[in-house]
């Protein structure tokens, strides 16, 4: 399990240097002349950059391992923001964000695939994803706030180089950290494609199974854009609204607070013995809900509705993730938690634009609504099969 919780390492520095980025990306475009509509681009663009990152990732994890994927994002990334705190011109800041987002896309697939690797059954396996999901919202209730912190103390540009540093540095640990290689073999035999019950009897028999995986309904794929579209929609409005009084500091504190709510049904064990399909629907649906009470300005005080919203995140990112393992076999796990990546990556750029540009317009709680219901409608409830873990 020391491979585990170098991961957690890993992906906790890289998840709090990018939360921490949330409130200051804002106000720091403002100070560069950016207009509304262009930070939404600069905030949507870094996601956008994902697609290709998360297609060569996917593959090449399956091929080559998690490790060099893991120090290269890692690494690189620490160096673009080394390069970030010297911008002085917006669309300077759009080229940065937009290497980024390629460049840490190898993360995500990277160790959700040999986290998925370590586990010795599905039981585990549900359970390193919480723990994935524990580690990722423990740094977004920290960063936020953090961020914030490290600007009114040090400024934009110093801000970005102490987070890039602190990256390279992670990366550096990573080249001894991570042992790969002694989980492979085993992953393959735990895990055999869960095709049809014929494969698994052969493999258990000592034949080889098919390596093909059950197929995924492509339209399960809606689920995680339209939660991830919802997500940036959020994060474009939350420094924009009247509560944070135009203060950096007080935004990020309302970030934490939808982290904090995450850390409560992360929490909740027992959650992870229940079914990852019915948790991904009903916290979708629950989420759903929240973002339509906001655009009718229901009476529950905002900080009650962020700190709900990070509650169904609790439940539904861990859900997703067990539900696509539990599904796919070992050697496909880059390959289909890439998919997923370029879901999120796909909704977390359309949401701040959509945003930035309708939100004279409509309420954007409303279209994250929507786009919820949308997806929850369309999902193909009757192409999964009953998944045990």
């Amino acid at each position: 399990m020391k491979t585990a919780i170098w991961l957690y390492l890993f992906m906790f520095v890289a998840f709090f240097d990018l939360h921490a980025q949330y409130p200051i990306l804002s106000p720091f475009a403002i100070s560069l002349g950016a207009a509304p509509s262009f930070i939404g681009l600069i905030l949507g663009v870094y996601s956008i950059t994902h697609l290709p990152g998360n297609l060569i990732a996917g593959y090449g994890v399956d091929k080559y391992g998690s490790k060099r994927f893991i120090v290269f994002s890692l690494i690189v990334a620490g160096i673009v923001l080394l390069v970030q705190s010297r911008v002085t011109d917006p669309w300077d800041l759009l080229i940065v964000r937009s290497i980024s987002g390629f460049v840490l896309a190898f993360l995500s697939p990277a160790c959700l695939s040999l986290l998925a690797k370590i586990a010795k059954d599905s039981v585990q396996q549900s359970k390193l994803m919480a723990g994935n999901g524990f580690v990722h919202t423990m740094a977004s209730v920290l960063s936020p706030a953090a961020g914030a912190f490290l600007v009114a103390k040090l400024g934009f540009a110093q801000s970005f180089h102490l987070l890039g540093w602190i990256l390279i540095i992670t990366g550096v640990l990573a080249i001894f950290g991570v042992k790969e290689r002694q989980y492979t073999q085993t992953a393959a035999e735990l895990f055999p494609p869960p095709h049809n019950a014929q494969a698994i009897q052969g493999d258990a028999a000592g034949a080889p199974a098919s390596s093909e995986s059950s197929p995924i309904p492509w339209l399960f794929f809606g689920v995680p854009l339209a939660i991830s579209c919802s997500q940036g929609i959020l994060f474009f409005e939350l420094p924009l609204m009247k509560e944070t009084n135009g203060s950096i500091l007080t935004s990020g504190i309302l970030f934490s607070l939808v982290s904090l709510g995450a850390l409560v049904t992360l929490s909740m064990v027992f959650l992870n013995r229940v079914s990852p399909l019915l948790r991904t629907s009903i916290g979708s649906l629950a989420l759903a809900l929240i973002f339509f009470g906001l655009s009718v300005h229901w009476p529950l005080p905002m900080y009650v509705s962020l700190f709900m919203i990070g509650m169904t995140k609790g439940v539904i990112y861990p859900a997703i993730a067990s539900l696509l393992a539990s599904l796919t076999s070992a050697n496909r796990y880059g390959r289909i938690f890439s998919f997923l990546s370029i879901s999120f990556s796909v909704g977390a750029f359309i949401g701040p634009i959509v945003a930035g540009h309708l939100r004279s317009h409509t309420s954007p709680y409303f279209i994250a609504f929507v786009c919820l219901m949308t997806a929850l409608t369309m999902l193909p409830l009757r192409s999964f099969k009953p998944v045990r873990i």
